[in-house]
């Protein structure tokens, strides 16, 4: 049975955005907020964190899908003080532009996504401009037990202001899910999960989830529509503190490899899903939209074609397709085959252009 999951409407025509999380499609989003710290939290006695510190170093991200004409929000964690924020690569997937406001200072700024791993689901992005922001530190070394109080923190349903909180307990370790896009069928196994009964939320997704002493132990992935996981609707997810800090700091580093995409993504310009019974392929990616003017519709792509290779390399699924293009920036030219929708096999140079993120 598959529930749903994750916290930002995502672009849909865009290829390289395999994994969408679509459920929040606000038309304004609030940012109201008081001016606060902009220095490092400073734990409690015994080392401990208030909740309160632990939101003044989170940011709400806001995303603008400009090819779908819409707007959707998440969360982040102040990595650095001068504006790295560490997110769910689902929140910033489809964005065409992304604003965060810091909630230790109420700032406003505009974002650019540095770098992402789908098979994560996390992804780096730098706020323009900031600095002596408060920042929250990964517990990357803590020990997560079954039975363990938890709390996550978010942008619950996109309303900004304070950060909501979810409180529960840790209900299973090292879980396995498959998170699937409803409208491009393709999808990412996400492993080694924290499993949390904590009443997460669209919009929460990116946010820290905490122990009793306000470390962060893991990174909520909220339920949403649009892109959903196999398993029961009132189970959360994190990803675990440890993954999260070596994949943040892998991209930080620009160090790329099979998962983790540095910098701009590839474009290809269009909605892929498997094709149908009816198609000549029996593998493949099928088109089911072209944007126009896009480097496919320039190429001649049409609906109904089914891509079957980059660069003399196999696409057996939309899955592979997007792992294919991953490998690549834009600007780099790409020779695409394809079977037309007359069924005869077809393949050209085509120039990558800039996509949405993610």
């Amino acid at each position: 049975m598959r529930t749903s999951v994750l916290g930002l409407t995502t672009c849909a025509v865009a290829l390289s955005c395999a994994i969408a999380g679509c459920t929040f499609t606000p038309s304004a989003v609030s940012h109201a907020r008081s001016p606060g710290p902009s220095a490092p939290a400073t734990p409690t006695k015994a080392g401990k964190l208030s909740l309160a510190q632990v939101a003044a170093g989170s940011v709400d991200l806001v995303s603008e899908q400009g090819l779908q004409g819409t707007e959707a929000a998440g969360t982040g964690i102040v990595l650095t003080p001068d504006g790295e924020v560490l997110t769910n690569n689902h929140v910033i997937s489809g964005a065409t532009s992304l604003t965060a406001v810091d909630i230790g200072n109420g700032h406003s700024y505009t974002a650019s996504v540095v770098g992402y791993d789908r098979s994560h689901d996390l992804a780096l992005v730098q706020l323009h401009g900031a600095s002596g922001l408060q920042t929250l530190s990964l517990a990357a070394n803590t020990r997560v037990a079954v039975g363990e109080a938890v709390t996550a923190l978010g942008n619950a349903g996109g309303r900004g202001g304070a950060p909501s909180t979810a409180a529960g307990s840790v209900t299973a370790l090292n879980r396995r899910i498959v998170a699937t896009d409803e409208f491009s069928g393709s999808s990412e196994q996400l492993s080694g999960l924290i499993q949390v009964d904590a009443p997460i939320e669209a919009g929460d997704s990116g946010g820290p989830l905490v122990d009793s002493s306000g470390q962060v132990i893991g990174i909520d992935t909220a339920a949403s529509v649009g892109y959903r996981f196999q398993s029961a609707p009132v189970e959360g997810f994190a990803v675990p503190a440890a993954r999260a800090k070596s994949v943040a700091d892998a991209i930080a580093a620009g160090r790329a490899s099979a998962t983790v995409h540095i910098g701009a993504t590839a474009w290809l310009g269009v909605a892929v899903g498997s094709p149908d019974a009816a198609s000549a392929a029996t593998s493949g990616a099928a088109i089911v939209q072209v944007v126009p003017d896009s480097p496919a519709d320039r190429l001649g792509l049409v609906a109904d074609d089914v891509v079957t290779s980059v660069d003399g390399v196999g696409v057996g699924d939309p899955n592979a397709l997007t792992t294919l293009l991953d490998r690549h920036h834009p600007g780099d030219t790409v020779k695409v085959g394809w079977t037309d929708t007359s069924g005869q096999p077809q393949s050209a140079d085509c120039p990558l252009g800039t996509g949405p993120a993610g």
